[in-house]
C-alpha cells in the first residue's frame, strides 16, 4: 500500500524517532509499505517519520546511483533501531532532495565515512562501516529519525532565501507527482 508522504512543516518530521521493539505490530508490513512508497516517489530512501511513524526505521535502495558510484548498484536494505556512532573524513557537498521538500533540491555538507549499529528486519544486529553516496543516503534518512531535515543543514542566509519554497511546501501549494501529508495550518484568532 501506498503511503502519503509528509511534507516539511508536519512535527512529525521533528520529533527523535523511538527504538522499535521486537513486538512492533505490522513491522514487516510497514516494511513493504514504505518500499512500495519509496519507488512510486522515485526516492533512494525513506525514514518512518516521512510516512507519519515515529520510529527508528530506514529503508534504502541506492541502485538508482549505480551508474556513477558502482557500488551502489545491488544496495538495498532496511535498518531498524540505527545509530551512527562514529564520522570521519573531510566534509564534501553533495546535492540532496527530500520526498518530503517536493521540487526542492541543496548542497549539503556530510562526512564520507559512518560507523553504523543497526538491525535488520529480523533484529539481527549489525556493526558497519559505509562510505560515500551509501553513507549520504544513510546520513540524510538518519537525519529524519533524529528530527533534523535536509534544510536545518543549509546556512541560515540561504534558508531565509528559501522561506517562501518551504511555507509553499508546508502549505500544499507544490505540483508533486505522488500522495503527500500536508501539517494543518491553524488559522489566527481574531
Amino acid at each position: 500500500m501506498i503511503l502519503p508522504v509528509v511534507a516539511y512543516g508536519h512535527p512529525v518530521l521533528k520529533k527523535v524517532a523511538e527504538e522499535i521493539p521486537v513486538d512492533y505490530p505490522g513491522l514487516k508490513e510497514l516494511i513493504g509499505n514504505m518500499w512500495e512508497t519509496m519507488y512510486q516517489s522515485d526516492g533512494v530512501g525513506l525514514a518512518a517519520p516521512q510516512v507519519n511513524r515515529s520510529i527508528r526505521l530506514i529503508v534504502i535502495d541506492a541502485s538508482a546511483f549505480a551508474e556513477k558510484y558502482p557500488e551502489s548498484e545491488h544496495f538495498k536494505k532496511a535498518f531498524l533501531n540505527l545509530r551512527i556512532y562514529k564520522e570521519e573524513g573531510d566534509e564534501f557537498s553533495f546535492n540532496e532532495g527530500c520526498l518530503s521538500f517536493p521540487g526542492l533540491r541543496e548542497d549539503i555538507l556530510r562526512k564520507p565515512v559512518i560507523y553504523l549499529k543497526y538491525m535488520d528486519e529480523n533484529f539481527v544486529e549489525h556493526d558497519e562501516r559505509f562510505d560515500g553516496v551509501i553513507a549520504r543516503i544513510i546520513q540524510h534518512e538518519y537525519d529524519h529519525i533524529e528530527g533534523i531535515v535536509f534544510v536545518d543543514r543549509i546556512p541560515s542566509l540561504k534558508k531565509m532565501l528559501l522561506k517562501r519554497r518551504l511555507t509553499d511546501i508546508s502549505k500544499g501549494n507544490v505540483e508533486v507527482a505522488y500522495k503527500m501529508l500536508f501539517p494543518q495550518i491553524k488559522k489566527r484568532r481574531r
